[in-house]
């Protein structure tokens, strides 16, 4: 990282450069493009948090968090509501140097915020996929999964 990163919310100046944003052609089917996350955005507006990762004025990622979600809200058994990482797209020429790091880093803080002390996350588990960076970053597999992807969480401690 060349400067100090920061989330900058989706505007009608910067959505565009957003919808440009692309993953390394390994990841395109590992991650949904920006494009579909703000469709969800759009569509989900009382749980979606979008964000661009912005290293001084240079566009390098896209982070979604979603907040207070049941993730089986037909089992009426499920009155846990879970927060965490939706989305976490890094330009194909920026990843390695932190921001993805910086992105759930920052999605963890405005977990605490918000009240709760576990984020969640889930990924496509395969070759190219970002299961060795969520262990690194301290998440563990739940041993659940959500359609194709395994789910981890992270503890975060005291809100």
């Amino acid at each position: 990282m060349s400067s100090s990163p920061r989330l900058e919310k989706i505007t009608a100046d910067n959505v565009e450069a957003a919808c440009r944003l692309k993953v390394r052609p390994d990841q395109d089917g590992l991650v949904k493009p920006v494009a579909w996350s703000l469709a969800q955005a759009y569509a989900t507006p009382d749980i979606a948090w979008p964000r661009l990762i912005l290293d001084g004025e240079r566009l390098v990622g896209f982070v979604m968090a979603f907040f207070d979600v049941r993730f089986y809200p037909d089992d009426p058994n499920d009155n846990r509501l879970r927060s965490g990482l939706w989305r976490l797209n890094i330009a194909a020429d920026q990843q390695g140097r932190g921001y993805g790091r910086f992105a759930v880093e920052a999605v963890c803080e405005e977990i605490r915020r918000r009240g709760q002390t576990r984020a969640t996350v889930s990924w496509v588990p395969g070759e190219h996929g970002p299961e060795q960076f969520y262990f690194r970053l301290g998440f563990r597999l739940t041993g659940e999964t959500s359609g194709d992807q395994v789910v981890g969480e992270l503890e975060l401690g005291d809100a």
